[in-house]
Formats: structure tokens, C-alpha cells, sequence
């Protein structure tokens, strides 16, 4: 791994330390993406080699109380793409791009609602929806069913849940990923099965929980409960991807917000599952950068 894409930190604003990552071509055409649940920088990973083929840097913060950076009590969905910008800004970067991917997703929402003067285009890949729209987890496996009902019902648990999660990943992380991954379609367990993206996927679990599972408990709170916006407010056009065989991200979710969204491009793939995007990354990237 090049040393340019170790992890870095900046100080914000607000004393914080935000944590990133830089991918591909450390002198190309700069752009950001937004890192699932849970997870951190490193998943950004699946798009290094597509990046520097196209000449992009791709930037991957991680978010409050994930990998390297510091928790923010109380945040939101909306008020995170502050930090964004703040990063942004410390970086020396004017406009640019944001790919989010599953739990990603509605953190590139709230930018193309919040920021659209910064950015250039959005991507949300995979992403997750409101989970309080009527069939949202429609299509999802029972056991990611009953924890998101569970989770929006009874907020509470959100943090004994992650206790153990965490936990789980610092003991066997790649006995938690077996677990995780159980009931998977069979394009995402072909996907799983390269060495190269199993071992990322572990590297990226583990250091999710690097310090502890507040961050984690908190982020799952937020996407289990309304966002706090809607996306029918969103004005400037996005670009969404999901795979029509994920049952870790319901379709349903993909498609309410292909039909929210008033200027959405969708793109929906029968036979794909979550993982679409490590083989569909430059495609992605070369839609955002064009």
C-alpha cells in the first residue's frame, strides 16, 4: 500500500481530530467518499486501482467515533457534511464529487441537500433509505429485518448491540464477517471469496470499532430513525446504484429513493448484490468525473 493512503488526521474547528484517507492518484481531480456501517477510510480501498486509472484522488474521511476520528455528541445525518467541508477546506479543495456507499448513502443525501454549491455530482451506491417508510426492509434477510425494527423501536439497544459487535471484532473478526455475510446472494459470496476483498473487509470491520463502539451505536441510531430531512427536498441531480439481489440494503430502499429524489438517475441491476460496487467502482467514478 502506497504511503500516501496511510491514514492522516486534521484538527477541526472544534478541537476534534477527523481521520482520512487518500486513494489512487494523489495528484489527480479530488473527490470524497463516504464509507458504509460500520466501517472507516479503508473501505474506500475497492476504488484505488479504478481511481488511479482514471487520474482521481479519492479522499475517505472517517466519521465521528469510526477509526481515527474523535466521537461528536449529538450529531446528525445534516449537520455532518459541516465537517465534510471543513475537511474540504483544509485540503484546499474547492468543488467535488461524493460517492456514498449502503450506509454512506444518506450522508450523500444530506450533501446534495445541504452543500450543493460545493459539489460537482453525487453518487449513492447501495444505500440505505428511511427505514420508517412503509416496507422498507422488504426484501432483506429476517435476521437484518428484526434488528432494524428492534433498533428503531427500542433505541437503547443500539449500544449493547455494537458493545458486542465490537467486541466480536476484536476477537475473531473473520469469524464475525462469516457471520455477517451469512444468507448472502450468491454474486456477493463470489465477490467475498477473492482473498484481497475478504481481507479488506476484515481490516475495515476491525478498525471501525479502533476506538470502541460509541460511534457505532450512535451512527446506527441515526439511520434507524427519520434523517431529519427529506429527500424529495433534493434539488441537484444524483446518481444511484443498487444491486436487485441485496438483502443487506433492501432494493425497496433503492427505489423509494430513485422515486423521492426529483432528479435522480438510477441504475438497478438484477442478479447484483451489496458488493456491486468493487467490480462496478470505475464505472461509478467515471459517471461522477465525467
Amino acid at each position: 500500500m502506497p504511503e500516501y493512503t496511510s491514514g492522516q488526521t486534521l484538527r477541526l474547528r472544534d478541537g476534534r481530530i477527523l481521520g482520512f484517507a487518500v486513494y489512487g492518484d494523489p495528484n489527480g481531480k479530488p473527490g470524497f467518499y463516504l464509507h458504509g456501517f460500520p466501517g472507516t477510510r479503508l473501505e474506500a480501498r475497492i476504488g484505488d486501482a479504478a481511481a488511479k486509472r482514471l487520474g482521481i484522488r479519492i479522499i475517505a474521511p472517517d466519521r465521528p467515533g469510526f477509526g481515527l476520528s474523535d466521537f461528536k455528541p449529538g450529531r446528525t445525518i445534516a449537520d455532518w457534511t459541516d465537517d465534510l467541508v471543513e475537511a474540504a477546506d483544509a485540503l484546499g479543495i474547492g468543488r467535488f464529487p461524493v460517492i456514498g456507499l449502503s450506509g454512506g448513502g444518506p450522508y450523500a443525501a444530506a450533501c446534495a441537500l445541504r452543500i450543493p454549491h460545493r459539489l460537482t455530482s453525487v453518487a449513492i451506491v447501495s444505500s440505505m433509505g428511511p427505514v420508517h417508510i412503509p416496507g422498507a426492509t422488504n426484501g432483506m434477510g429476517r435476521q437484518s429485518q428484526v434488528f432494524f425494527a428492534l433498533a428503531r423501536r427500542l433505541p437503547w439497544i443500539t449500544h449493547p448491540a455494537m458493545w458486542w459487535l465490537g467486541r466480536q471484532a476484536r476477537r475473531d473478526v473473520g469469524r464475525l464477517l462469516d457471520r455477517m455475510s451469512a444468507g448472502l446472494p450468491a454474486a456477493d459470496r463470489a465477490i467475498l471469496a477473492r482473498p484481497e476483498v475478504r481481507a479488506g473487509l476484515q481490516d475495515d470491520i476491525a478498525e471501525a470499532f479502533r476506538r470502541g463502539s460509541r460511534g457505532a451505536a450512535w451512527e446506527l441510531s441515526l439511520l434507524t430513525r427519520p434523517w431529519g430531512f427529506r429527500p424529495e427536498e433534493i434539488q441537484m441531480e444524483v446518481h444511484l446504484w443498487h444491486g436487485e439481489a441485496d438483502v443487506s440494503v433492501s432494493p425497496s430502499m433503492g427505489r423509494y429513493l430513485a422515486s423521492a429524489i426529483p432528479n435522480c438517475h438510477a441504475r438497478f441491476y438484477p442478479g447484483e448484490g451489496h458488493l456491486l460496487a468493487v467490480d462496478r467502482m470505475e464505472e461509478i467514478q467515471a459517471a461522477l468525473f465525467s
